[in-house]
């Protein structure tokens, strides 16, 4: 390529990069106004996007499936940045043209699949407050509930359907390559199919929010964090396993205070 497309390239990828820090600024920013009201309740504000604490009406519902989604943006897409520059770059070179609709629809289809998980995450959520398993401030009241999650992360951290994910997630060059489709509704498989891969990977972590706080931002950050690390580090298999291994002794913890 010339110097020039060089340049157009690099403006496209520090342009690409600009608006995924928007979008997880803004979706950061939503998490810790949430955080406030919930911390502020006795004085109303925000209240018009919680949900209440008990009882869900519809409208609860709703709120509680858009703070899924939005948490859901913040903590996945920092973690899938590397996966959608290399995309940005790969479309850039094969087109020799602007490829922001690509580039959308690609993101477009990620977040699609974590928020079907978000609206099964509010799902479960509402199942578990009816049951008095969650408490009103959303963190696991049952000790059989909180450790039987914990052991079931840790033991899925040792499992081949989590390797084989994670390989996917920590492959971005090698999935592109076996994997691309030309044109923005390629992109949109393509990116649907790395969410499906992405979400493989990391289902059972998100359902730790249940265990952790659902609201807890520092859970929130360090499980973001942690999904961050398990995609990025060099030979991360013994991260991933010593991870499991803390959660199953921490979930074994919980369960015998039943004791």
């Amino acid at each position: 390529m010339t110097d020039r497309t060089h340049t157009i390239a690099n403006k496209s990828g520090l342009a690409v990069l600009a608006a995924l820090t928007l979008i997880c600024g803004l979706a950061w920013v939503y998490l810790l106004s949430m955080d406030w009201g919930m911390r502020h309740m006795d004085e109303g504000a925000t209240m018009f996007i919680m949900p209440h604490m008990v009882s869900w009406e519809p409208v609860d519902l709703v709120l509680m499936f858009v703070m899924w989604a939005i948490m859901m943006v913040a903590m996945m897409l920092p973690s899938a940045t590397p996966m959608i520059l290399l995309f940005a770059a790969l479309s850039r070179q094969r087109r020799q043209a602007r490829t922001v609709l690509d580039v959308a629809a690609f993101v477009a289809a990620y977040v699609a699949i974590w928020t079907a998980f978000s609206l099964l995450a509010t799902l479960f959520q509402w199942g578990l407050l009816e049951a008095t398993l969650v408490s009103p401030m959303m963190d696991a009241s049952s000790p059989m509930l909180g450790g039987g999650l914990l052991i079931a992360a840790g033991v899925y951290q040792f499992t081949p359907q989590k390797d084989a994910c994670l390989s996917k997630c920590r492959s971005p060059l090698i999935f592109l390559t076996v994997h691309w489709r030309p044109g923005a509704r390629g992109a949109c498989i393509v990116g649907a199919q790395h969410g499906l891969y992405c979400l493989g990977c990391c289902w059972l972590l998100m359902l730790l929010l249940f265990v952790l706080g659902v609201m807890n931002l520092f859970w929130v950050a360090l499980l973001a964090a942690f999904v961050l690390l398990e995609k990025i580090l060099p030979e991360a298999a013994w991260f991933k396993r010593l991870a499991g291994m803390a959660f199953i002794v921490w979930g074994c913890a919980l369960l015998l205070q039943l004791w």
